[in-house]
């Protein structure tokens, strides 16, 4: 089968799937993902010539999206689209069709940031192969003199706006991957220079482009400066902004330089947006001039960066404001509908750039509102649905707000060998993409106000009292650990005061042979709650029915999950104070139990984590995501009720 059939097919069946299997109302953010999956890039899993299609960074942008729009709704048909689009390109050895190193073009590192994605959940090396070849591009890359990455080869010495989104966020992510420390200097540096050199001390403004030698025809003659503020240069600045700030370290000495940046950089902008509309215009500080028009993707990226920098607290909470205005404004002005649950971004500009052949572009006013607006430019797709997800997240009741989640990570200590051959740590971590990783379940803490933290040595009530929740899985065996942490009675005893206190305890154990049970056993039965040695729901092969469970109508716990997946189970008998949560066929699965102000969740297996909550192995009527999320609403409650 050609793969352009292949990937019409499994697209179209995952379509046909979300529309029946979908909420009632899919969110703006899914509806033009949907758009995107059925209208853009349908050429690009065949080369049909050696000249197209061309690996090209508008693609990375829509995969932004689509990655946002499936962490937040846990549907893998999302994730299956980035991995399509990217496979298209690459060989078991991470060639990449139609890149070009020797271009030394910026633009083509953007869709790294999908790479290193694919890499982390899926662990294939082919991935991090061709991310390392965009990094390596990076360390090639001419500079200027000071050290700013040029925008491309054909461009001598000159530095873009546009060319900090291309390169910094993936080259962050890599650096924190592979543990590449010293680069977090140069990613500074970039922004500092950038800042630095194109910033119009009257305005705070920054120019679209800056020309180092002056020689360029659009280059003041005196600061090197292009003419003009184009809406979407600093839209890929701010964006750039806040998706670097997610990798670069807090104890960073240039740390609190970059956040001062995005805070200059989001006070201009709110300065420059459109009273009325409450979006911007494609030339930010001409409003009235002739010609000058309300433009969706720079309106996009800037209530993406202005609403993750208020979430991720590198913003004050004030610019909220602003970018709720302007996503009000994003709805009224760019939204048409396009059919049942799809919808089009209107009024994009296709492309505007500085120099070139055989049209030369000046960067005068005239030149910008000379290019052609498009509906459904992939530039302000991807935009327009990083800011829809952020913004449906900030749109999420937060009853967690001040609470903390804390994860254990003494009793399950197990390491494994990283990308750079040293030893790191892995399962059950928040900060984990793969599948045994807990991203996915810390992140819908995190969108609920809760706060994620991880506990690395023996509980105590002293280094718990922080902690609202405290969660312990799959304790260590022999064979997973060398010398494994075992619960004992003085663990017990700490961790039970703490829940007498009102602590909220999770116990996600595993099948006997893949966790210590018997010396684990002390801690529950502090609350009448015995993990069984045995191994229930055992699952061959993709036969997952074998591992379904029912939640009946009513269950206190599981209100919106009906049906879900959990394999290879410890059951559990339950005495006083511990009740059961949830049976089947006459064996508990979940207990709980309160216990002083506190109270205790149990269940015979970790099965919150990435691999059966992200959608991308399990059919779509098991319902783990939801369960999640139930979950997470319950443990709230219990944490505020004590």
């Amino acid at each position: 089968m050609r793969l352009s059939i292949l990937y019409t097919t499994v697209v179209s069946i995952g379509l046909s799937i979300l529309s029946i299997n979908g909420f009632a109302q899919k969110k703006l953010s899914e509806q033009l993902t949907l758009t995107a999956m059925e209208k853009l890039f349908q050429d690009t899993t065949v080369l049909k010539t050696a000249k197209g299609p061309r690996w090209s960074y508008d693609m990375g942008v829509v995969l932004e999206g689509a990655a946002a729009v499936w962490r937040n709704t846990g549907n893998g048909d999302y994730f299956k689209y980035i991995q399509y689009s990217m496979d298209a390109y690459l060989d078991k050895d991470g060639n990449i069709k139609t890149y070009k190193a020797e271009d030394f073009n910026i633009d083509n590192v953007k869709n790294g940031r999908a790479l290193l994605l694919l890499y982390k959940v899926t662990g294939q090396q082919k991935y991090l192969l061709a991310a390392t070849k965009l990094y390596d591009q990076l360390q090639q890359q001419p500079r200027t003199k000071e050290g700013g990455f040029w925008h491309k080869k054909i461009y001598p010495n000159q530095m873009w706006l546009d060319g900090l989104y291309m390169a910094e966020p993936f080259y962050a992510e890599y650096a924190t991957l592979i543990k590449k420390d010293a680069a977090f200097d140069d990613i500074a540096n970039q922004f500092i220079w950038m800042e630095k050199n194109a910033r119009d001390s009257k305005t705070g403004l920054l120019y679209h482009g800056w020309d180092e030698s002056r020689e360029e025809k659009w280059a003041d003659k005196t600061t090197g400066k292009s003419p003009n503020f184009w809406g979407r240069a600093m839209g890929w600045y701010i964006m750039s902004l806040v998706d670097v700030l997610d990798y670069f370290p807090k104890n960073h000495p240039k740390y609190n330089e970059l956040v001062a940046i995005l805070n200059r950089t989001a006070t201009v902008t709110v300065k420059y947006q459109d009273a009325k509309s409450g979006v911007w215009f494609d030339i930010l500080d001409m409003p009235k001039r002739e010609g000058n028009y309300l433009e969706s993707s720079a309106s996009s990226m800037f209530v993406y960066g202005l609403a993750k920098g208020v979430r991720k607290g590198w913003l004050p909470k004030t610019f909220t404001a602003a970018a709720s205005k302007g996503y009000a404004g994003l709805k009224k002005e760019f939204i048409e509908q396009a059919g049942a649950e799809r919808v089009n971004l209107t009024k994009t500009v296709s492309v505007s750039g500085l120099g070139g052949k055989p049209k030369y572009r000046d960067g005068s006013f005239e030149y910008y509102i000379s290019e052609k607006v498009i509906t459904n430019d992939p530039k302000g797709v991807g935009a327009f649905i990083c800011a829809s997800a952020e913004m449906e997240i900030a749109a999420l009741p937060k009853p967690g707000k001040g609470l903390k989640v804390t994860v254990d990570n003494f009793f399950n200590n197990e390491y494994m060998t990283g990308p750079t051959g040293s030893k790191i740590p892995f399962h059950y971590l928040w900060d984990e993409d793969d599948n045994n990783g807990f991203s996915l379940f810390g992140k819908i803490f995190n969108d609920a106000g809760v706060a994620t933290s991880t506990l690395k040595v023996a509980p105590t009530t002293a280094n718990l009292k922080g902690s609202n929740i405290y969660i312990i899985v799959d304790p260590d065996t022999e064979k997973e650990t060398a010398a494994p942490n075992y619960m004992n009675a003085e663990h017990a005893k700490q961790i039970s005061e703490w829940v007498k206190a009102g602590g909220v305890l999770v116990l996600l154990l595993n099948d006997v042979g893949n966790c210590e049970i018997s010396k684990f056993n002390v801690l529950p039965e502090t609350f009448g709650i015995h993990f069984n040695e045995d191994s229930r729901n055992k699952v061959q092969g993709l036969n997952f029915e074998q591992g379904a469970i029912k939640i009946p109508e009513g269950n206190t716990i599981f209100k919106t999950a009906k049906k879900v997946y959990i394999k290879e189970i410890s059951t559990i008998k339950v005495s006083k104070p511990a009740t059961s949560a949830l049976t089947d066929n006459g064996d508990v699965i979940i207990a709980t139990a309160k216990y002083g102000k506190g109270t205790v969740f149990a269940v015979g297996d970790p099965w919150f984590y990435n691999e059966y909550i992200d959608g991308r192995k399990l059919p779509k009527d098991l319902e783990n995501f939801k369960a999640t999320n139930d979950l997470v609403n319950w443990l709230i409650k219990q944490a505020q009720s004590k």
